[in-house]
């Protein structure tokens, strides 16, 4: 017998989820997070673990976990201290950025705050060409002048970035040689290493960012590596990256802006997952926690990857899953501001203090209060009654705060701090779907995380989305995710040619290349060849534009046949995208891109039969409930989500509470459970499928 386990940190609950891999039962555990040291709230709760499964340490043979230490290095810049060097005449790339800008016209509005701090951005003499010729070769005193200087300005890091270095990087080679023989001590991030493409901006960028959280990595995984050690796990432990999948300790040293979504990505791969097994391919995530939420969308079974985002106000040309994450949880603060609106977030009350009901000190008013107030959430106990609230307590905050400074009363406030909230996810919302060309009624919503299940509803009547889908276990999603996600390396190259048959044999050669590093890293990683897959995309565009879309390849070996299908998907995609097409212009290839995919063993979720005579269980109370939408509240029946069997269909509204989330069924809301124990809510009553 041996045992799974996936865990997921958040700001204010770290999730645990355990697959028995004898039983095939998944046990799921919730437990407040420790900001301070998130690896304490993971070895507490492994610890724990033992205690309740009867367990030992060394029957654990998977450990996988999502974290949010580099997102809150960058989020609360606390990285490390660190020099850029570069090619002579490049070294204020960072601070020049892009000819474009976010808001154009705004001249009030303030850069993202530098990571890089005066007089650490340095030159040396070097020039490699656009075909990958040396003109200049390095100047290798200089380079050793200018290490000796970082080192006595005490930089804990070093990230090198020299122009056309993913076509040559003999110069950044041996720049790094010289940093280990003058600097051993400095953490080294080298361009050609992370980002094999041009835009020399975006690659300083993420290379700079990954040289400002390494360290930061460096010290967090290895103290996590040794606490689960002490515990008695002998298994090393996987983290997960921005992409989905996981990878091992000394891949996340090497490259930690990989891991700046870690969390999130683990919760769309979940709901994909069991999207696949509803019989529905066509999800929007929604994601909501203790601090924000996270949206995503999956189209045809497979989350969006976006090459590029901004994190923090820089770009990170690394492949991640497409997620928006607004500041909107269950411990976004609300408050009046100075116009005298009702607001509510970015700002949140974390896992402490916490919203004012959890008795923890807080004094400001959160969503999870509100949600008190209106009778959403029990007003007694959560977590299934591990943990007290109190009533009185979010009714004097909202008073104190929001009633008192408006005209107000406190339904009405606490109802206000819901429409607000929800009004900011569904920004989210359309933001992966409308802003993108999607109708996001052809999506059904899956409701996730602590307080996902309590909004999704009214989130979606208000979107016109008429289906939602909520798991078993929705405030774990993400931890069971971990459980679900293969090994996988994205790799790409830049090499600018036009999509013509004459051409094939340089787009093959620059494939293979690729699919021999991804073998190399899946080696690393102990992956069996039988259960390894590659898979092929490129960067196209016409020629003379400046952007380009992804289009897939059908296989990794290109062929005429290959070449005419992705040219004609390329004419279709600039037609959704920009509204026209003209298949008279050249199409170039850009960057061509290949993920390298290893399988991992997974749970096997079961579907049990559906009972044709299943009925609602005995309520647990009666509360009063105060609807988004509705003038009074509700006499509402209270249920155990434990009694909700295969088959089971029902008509709201009604509550349902379990260990980790609470589900709000509002009324015109009918709810079918199907053989894996999902939740199928749809709008006035439609069709379970």
């Amino acid at each position: 017998m041996s045992y799974m386990i996936g865990v997921d940190v958040g700001g204010t609950f770290t999730d645990l989820s355990v697959f028995n891999t004898q039983t095939e039962q998944i046990f799921n555990y919730k437990l407040s997070s420790t900001p301070q040291d998130p690896s304490q709230a993971i070895v507490t709760g492994i610890e724990t673990l033992l205690g309740l499964l009867g367990m030992q340490a060394e029957q654990i043979s998977y450990l996988a976990h999502g974290t949010t230490v580099a997102t809150n290095a960058l989020i609360e810049k606390k990285g490390a201290r660190i020099g850029i060097i570069t090619t002579e005449g490049l070294k204020d790339l960072m601070e020049i950025g892009w000819q474009k800008r976010p808001n154009l016209y705004d001249l009030l509005r303030p850069k993202a705050q530098s990571i890089v701090p005066a007089g650490l951005k340095c030159e040396v003499p070097e020039r490699i060409l656009c075909d990958g010729s040396v003109k200049t070769p390095l100047d290798e005193r200089a380079a050793i002048r200018v290490i000796r200087y970082l080192k006595k300005q005490k930089v804990q890091a070093i990230a090198v970035c020299t122009l056309f270095s993913y076509l040559n990087p003999v110069h950044e080679n041996r720049l790094k040689e010289l940093i280990r023989e003058h600097f051993p001590e400095a953490y080294v991030s080298v361009s050609h290493e992370l980002v094999h493409e041009f835009r020399e901006y975006s690659r300083m960028s993420t290379t700079a960012l990954n040289a400002y959280l390494g360290p930061v990595m460096k010290e967090y995984v290895r103290h996590f590596e040794e606490s689960v050690k002490k515990v008695g796990v002998k298994v090393s432990p996987y983290v997960t990256q921005s992409n989905g999948s996981i990878i091992s300790i000394s891949e996340t040293i090497d490259c930690p802006i990989k891991t700046a979504v870690s969390g999130p990505s683990a919760g769309v791969i979940g709901a994909a997952y069991l999207g696949g097994l509803c019989g529905l391919p066509n999800i929007i995530t929604f994601d909501m926690g203790g601090t924000s939420i996270d949206v995503s969308l999956i189209e045809d079974g497979k989350p969006q990857l976006s090459n590029e985002r901004l994190v923090e106000g820089y770009p990170a040309r690394i492949p991640m899953i497409d997620i928006i994450t607004l500041g909107a949880g269950g411990g976004s603060i609300a408050r009046i501001d100075e116009g005298g609106a009702l607001k509510v977030g970015p700002q949140s009350a974390g896992a402490t203090p916490g919203p004012a009901c959890y008795m923890r000190g807080g004094v400001n008013p959160c969503v999870t209060d509100a949600n008190i107030l209106l009778g959403k959430l029990n007003q007694k106990k959560i977590l299934g009654g591990r943990m007290e609230v109190d009533l009185e307590l979010a009714k004097q905050a909202i008073q104190t705060c929001i009633c008192d400074r408006s005209s107000l009363s406190l339904p009405e406030a606490a109802a206000g701090i819901i429409s607000v909230v929800n009004s900011n996810m569904m920004r989210a919302i359309r933001i992966v779907s409308v802003e993108r060309g999607y109708d996001a009624r052809d999506f059904a919503l899956m409701a996730f995380g602590g307080a996902g299940p309590l909004h999704a509803c009214e989130v979606a009547e208000e979107l016109g989305i008429r289906k939602v889908l909520i798991p078993p276990n929705p405030g774990t999603l993400c931890s069971l995710g971990l459980l679900m996600a293969d090994t996988r390396f994205d790799l790409s190259r830049s090499r600018i040619m036009l999509a013509q048959p004459e051409n094939i044999p340089a787009i093959n050669a620059v494939l293979q290349e690729m699919i021999e590093e991804g073998s190399d890293l899946l080696d690393r990683e102990k992956i069996p060849a039988a259960q390894r897959s590659f898979s092929a995309s490129v960067d196209a565009r016409y020629e003379r534009q400046n952007y380009e879309i992804n289009i897939p390849l059908r296989e990794p070996a290109v062929t005429e046949e290959i070449l005419g299908e992705a040219i004609r998907q390329f004419h279709a995609a600039h037609e959704k995208n920009f509204g026209y097409s003209n298949e008279a212009f050249h199409v170039q290839l850009v960057n061509f891109r290949l993920s390298a995919v290893g399988e991992v063993e997974k749970p096997a979720l079961v579907c049990k039969p559906l009972e044709p005579d299943a009925a609602l269980p005995a309520p647990q109370e009666i509360r009063q409930v105060l609807f988004v939408g509705e003038k009074d509240y509700i006499s509402t029946p209270v249920y155990h989500r434990d009694g909700f069997v295969p088959g089971l269909q029902a008509e709201g509204p009604m509550i349902i509470e379990q260990m980790d989330c609470t589900t709000v069924i509002p009324p015109h809301w009918s709810i079918f459970t199907d053989g894996y124990l999902n939740l199928h809510v749809n709008y006035k009553g439609g069709e379970e499928q």
